[in-house]
Parts: structure tokens; sequence; C-alpha cells
């Protein structure tokens, strides 16, 4: 069996034309290499359209007519050659695509990326996208964004709620400054504000309309068990102890002191949904349900987690 190690690319080249024929090429690399999709696509023909289009610095949010009429276009040999060198090294080193363009998209807006942080892919866009409108009254003013990571959350909810400030926080300096890229490409710098902090730990006097969070919460289990594509992570984002709540518990015992009377927590905890809902039976969450995918977020009320925290001091 040939394999793309074996494979002269500039012979490949000459030999593809259309960008529908690329991305045909690159769909048979990533199936016969058996790849993990799973860092903001989950197919072989998104992830090779998405390479695609990236390489050939195209919008990621183009409509499927946009793109229907784009596969048929040629390609120069300079663009066919940079699509096979992205498709290489995306096989051989199993590196999420995202990092090998350095750029991701959530919400519909493009960041900046790279192996400091993890690659934008949470089901908040569609709440986002909704302005959380089951749950919140009025718009909120004061935003906080616990564990930001890239700042994709942060900055995604300054555009969503234009009057609102934002707080950026996350204890990696790594994290902050790739954060800081995307807040300055944006021209934010004037409503998010990148802060260093364990958590609330450094946020001491502020009270937040908002919380929402995508804290590490992959359990001892899962993480023994991540795909390749996951080890150019970092761990610092991903692992939560043996039951994936050992930030959610600090988090579920801090944010009644940051939240205004009428305020709401929103936190992601994915897999380790089950270990929430043994380990807090009586706390009322409110599971939220995805149209466009996703699962493990939960909302609380600032008096849900008054009456809960009550009942047990």
């Amino acid at each position: 069996m040939t394999t793309i190690e074996s494979i002269d690319l500039d012979t490949t080249a000459s030999e593809l034309v259309t960008l529908l024929d690329i991305i045909r090429w690159s769909m048979s690399q990533f199936n016969q290499a058996d790849l993990f999709y799973g860092h903001g696509t989950d197919t072989p023909w998104s992830e090779a359209l998405s390479l695609s289009m990236q390489a050939l610095h195209l919008p990621q949010n183009m409509s499927d007519i946009d793109v229907q009429l784009l596969l048929h276009a040629r390609l120069t040999s300079i663009e066919k050659r940079q699509i096979l060198d992205l498709v290489y090294r995306r096989v051989t080193e199993r590196v999420p695509s995202a990092y090998l363009t350095q750029q991701a998209w959530f919400c519909g807006l493009p960041f900046y990326v790279d192996e400091r942080v993890l690659v934008p892919r949470s089901p908040f866009a569609e709440l986002i996208n909704d302005g959380f409108s089951t749950w919140l009254s009025n718009e909120p003013k004061q935003i906080l964004d616990l564990c930001t990571g890239s700042g994709c959350i942060a900055i995604a909810l300054a555009y969503q709620f234009e009057e609102a400030i934002v707080d950026a926080v996350d204890i990696s300096s790594d994290a902050l400054a790739v954060a800081d890229i995307n807040i300055q490409e944006h021209g934010l710098a004037d409503r998010v504000f990148p802060i260093q902090s364990d958590l609330m730990s450094a946020l001491s006097g502020q009270k937040y309309d908002l919380i929402v969070s995508n804290p590490p919460y992959v359990d001892a289990e899962d993480m023994a068990d991540l795909p390749d594509e996951f080890q150019h992570e970092p761990e610092l984002g991903l692992a939560a102890g043996e039951d994936g709540l050992e930030l959610v518990d600090t988090i579920l015992h801090q944010a009644l002191e940051y939240l205004t009377d009428d305020g709401w927590l929103f936190v992601e905890v994915g897999n380790s949904q089950v270990h929430m809902n043994y380990k807090y039976p009586e706390l009322p969450m409110q599971w939220i349900e995805f149209k466009q995918g996703g699962h493990g977020v939960f909302a609380l009320s600032k008096p849900q987690l008054e009456a809960y925290w009550a009942e047990r001091n």
C-alpha cells in the first residue's frame, strides 16, 4: 500500500488540477491514515475543505453555493504544493489543522491559535449567537469568560453584547498572550481584558451578570485514551483530575460571590456530565440541548446557587 511518505508531492501536484481534485486526494490520504477529527471538523471532507480554504486564504464561513462554485477552480502550482505540504504534515505528525494554519473559526470569526491554547470547538457558540435568550432578561454589562484560552469565547461575547465589558481570565500566561493577540486583531482592547488568575482568586470585588466557563474537564480515564491529535494541545487546558471536575468544584463555590443578583453561570463539562450528575444530584442544573450538536453544558442562576449552598451550610 502506498503511503503519503512515499509519494512525490511535486508529481502529485502536477497531476491534480482543481480544488476538488486536491480535496478528493486529501480525503484519500486522511482515510488511509485513519485520522481523528474533533478540532472544528468531523469528517474527512470538512477537514480537507477547511485545510484547503485556509491555505488559499479564503474565508471559512462562505456559503455552500460559493464553495460549490470554487470547487472547479484551477489552482497554481504554488497553491497546490502549499496544500499538499499541509496535508503531509496533518497525516505524518497528526497535528490538528488549526495549528498548521494558525487559524481557527468560532462563532463565524477567525482567531489566531498555536499550541499554547486549545483549538476552539465549544458548543457555547450556539448560545452566544442566540444571546443566551432563554436565560437572560437583560443584556449583560459585565461578563466573565473563565479559562479563556485563545480568548475566542470572550471576543465572541463582546461582539454579541456590544455594551458589555468582558474579563478574559486564565491561569496560563502563554494562553493569555494568545488571547491578547486575538483581542488586538479584533480591535476590542477597550472592552475585553485579559487577566491572569487562578480561577476567580484575583477578581476580588468584581460582579458579573454572566459567567461563562469552558474549563479543563477531561477525566483521568479519557485523558489516557485521547487520540494522538490531542497530544499537541496543552495538558493544562484538558486534564482535570480523576473525575474531570477538579476546577468545576471550585467554580461552583466561587461563583456565588461574583454573580450579580440576577446573574447566570454557564459551565461546559463535556463527557464529565455523568460525574456532575453523580456528584451533585440535588444541584438544580439545567442541561442545555443544542440544535447544532454538542453536550455537557449546564446553567445555574444566582438564586439557585444561593439556595443550594444555604442548605449545606
